[in-house]
């Protein structure tokens, strides 16, 4: 072969005998040094801080610390299942032909997504103060402020708050799935909503499931607002206990420990759930 000078072309090179020289990343070194120093500095803060260690493992199993732990599980579960409920109905609503229910649901969103949870804890809190009584007139009839205890305040707070940002995460699945899906079901006589529940549900539920999983972490640490309005959650536990004894340090780590021990719980069965609708997808990466 020759070159394009018509000569022939030269002996490549022996690279052989060149020094091997291994790339050096000093950018990588430099920032895992100072993240090492950062923890380093954050542990000896604790180390030498005034913390009474012997406090955190005594009251780690205290039963108020306990009873506020099952408070918090208990209120995290039947939130998020009313936010569950409430967001499948708004995306459906959302979704529908019909502008009334479409804009019905918008409204639901924007309302609930707009303000702060705990401005709405404290609003169901305070229900007493604009409607005095709750009822049917002439059928059973109560005070407010006897119904509205600080249980059902947080459920509703809570639950009401998650429906609104659980629609969308629901209209995104069902946004998901392929049109043609739709058009078949209707092809073949199917009702509408025997075709979202048997056929475009399930479906979407492999887009729906990670984000929701993630919601319900949320949902964990956010009952702790719930303390505002006297639940006695976990945080609400913990801070009885150090309004008493002054061991606020000790008792804020407990309640962190607990919180981050059902959070890896949480986030493990969300993985195995995630796996479960993700079978027969090709979705490998959910399993990890």
């Amino acid at each position: 072969m020759l070159s394009a000078g018509g000569k022939a072309p030269e002996a490549f090179t022996d690279i052989s005998q060149l020094e091997h020289v291994p790339r050096r990343y000093w950018g990588r070194y430099f920032a895992t040094a100072l993240i090492v120093v950062a923890i380093l500095f954050v542990l000896n803060a604790f180390a030498r801080g005034k913390i009474e260690w012997s406090y955190v493992g005594r009251f780690l199993t205290a039963q108020s610390i306990l009873t506020g732990l099952v408070n918090t599980i208990v209120m995290s579960i039947l939130a998020m299942a009313l936010g569950i409920a409430l967001g499948v109905v708004t995306a459906v609503m959302r979704v529908s032909s019909n502008p009334v229910l479409s804009w019905v649901a918008r409204g639901y969103v924007w309302l609930f997504r707009g303000t702060p949870v705990i401005l709405q804890l404290l609003l169901w809190f305070n229900l007493a103060l604009v409607f005095p009584t709750l009822g049917i007139p002439g059928l059973w009839e109560a005070k407010t402020v006897n119904v509205m205890t600080p249980f059902l305040a947080a459920l509703l707070g809570l639950g009401i708050n998650q429906g609104a940002y659980t629609s969308e995460v629901v209209r995104a699945g069902l946004l998901s799935v392929d049109v043609g899906q739709y058009e078949a079901a209707k092809s073949i006589g199917m009702p509408r909503l025997l075709a979202l529940r048997r056929i475009i549900l399930p479906q979407a539920m492999r887009v729906i499931v990670p984000p929701i999983g993630n919601e319900f972490v949320g949902m964990i640490k956010l009952t702790s607002l719930a303390s505002v309005i006297q639940f006695a959650e976990m945080l609400h536990s913990a801070q009885n206990i150090y309004y008493a004894n002054a061991r606020v340090i000790e008792l804020l780590i407990v309640a962190g420990i607990w919180y981050i021990v059902v959070v890896t719980v949480l986030s493990l069965l969300q993985s195995r759930v995630e796996a479960r609708f993700a079978r027969g997808a090709g979705r490998a990466s959910a399993r990890q």
